[in-house]
């Protein structure tokens, strides 16, 4: 199975392109939500936590902003909610569930309710065990792409919510929406950060 099909399988990013603008426009609607009065869209109470508390132990708050400060989880539910067909949205929810039960079997208590040192073995084992994506040209995957399951396709998707949102893109990312001279030759040291424009 080819990358593209495994992404499809679990719902996550198929059709991208014709979707990118409503992606967009989740991401301008999670901004103005306030954490304290969020109501999931998609996720029952205990899988919201849960994918809460994943994308803040993958994206923690340092010297910048984590994965929470800029909605990630909001972002997440909402592509769920309204991007996810009716099997992907129960893939899903059995994923959430089967993690959740592996983390009871293994540690004695579901995600959320395991100690700090607890979750990052959590994340550890997943890290080591579960398939990577292929590398890719154009797109296009090199290989056959096994499928990657629910860790890696959620720490995929934080990534890609947390390095897309504006917070991020403008205060983590050099941002210059009017460029100024192109310079080609820049030597490499001075190039601090990635740009988001």
């Amino acid at each position: 199975m080819d990358r593209r099909k495994a992404l499809q399988r679990t719902g996550l990013l198929a059709g991208a392109t014709a979707i990118m603008p409503s992606l967009l426009s989740l991401f301008q609607s999670c901004k103005t939500e306030n954490r304290l009065d969020w109501q999931p869209a998609f996720l029952k109470e205990k899988e919201a936590k849960t994918i809460s508390t994943l994308v803040d132990m993958i994206l923690p708050r340092t010297e910048t902003p984590g994965a929470l400060d800029v909605k990630a989880d909001m972002f997440i539910d909402k592509v769920f909610a309204e991007t996810y067909d009716i099997t992907g949205q129960k893939n899903i929810r059995a994923e959430i569930a089967t993690f959740n039960a592996d983390c009871k079997k293994t540690f004695g208590a579901i995600f959320t309710d395991l100690n700090e040192a607890d979750r990052t073995k959590v994340l550890q084992e997943a890290e080591a065990t579960t398939e990577k994506f292929n590398p890719g040209i154009w797109g296009v995957s090199i290989g056959e792409q096994k499928p990657i399951g629910f860790y890696r396709s959620l720490k995929s998707m934080a990534i890609w919510a947390y390095f897309t949102s504006e917070e991020i893109g403008k205060k983590g990312l050099s941002y210059d929406p009017i460029p100024g001279n192109y310079d080609p030759c820049k030597p490499l040291s001075e190039v601090v950060n990635r740009w988001s424009l």
